[in-house]
């Protein structure tokens, strides 16, 4: 079954069930770089807490990710 991703914002963290999704806990996620979005991946059916929400493909979330707002080119 293919998996299917949503972006939410960080203060929606807290409604996350984690028994839903395959992320275990908010120590999990990865949040863009300023901290305000995540996002959580699940197969099947979307979890009612996520009801409205954008869902992306893999491909698309990949897309998504390399982008300014979530991965940064400075060398630490």
């Amino acid at each position: 079954m293919n998996r299917t991703y949503c972006i939410i914002d960080a203060s929606e963290v807290n409604s996350v069930d984690f028994d839903q999704v395959a992320e275990t806990s908010a120590d999990t996620l990865r949040y863009s770089l300023d901290g305000t979005k995540t996002f959580v991946k699940y197969e099947g059916d979307q979890p009612s807490f996520l009801s409205g929400k954008q869902e992306y493909t893999h491909s698309e979330i990949l897309s998504i990710l390399s982008g300014d707002e979530w991965t940064s080119d400075d060398i630490i």
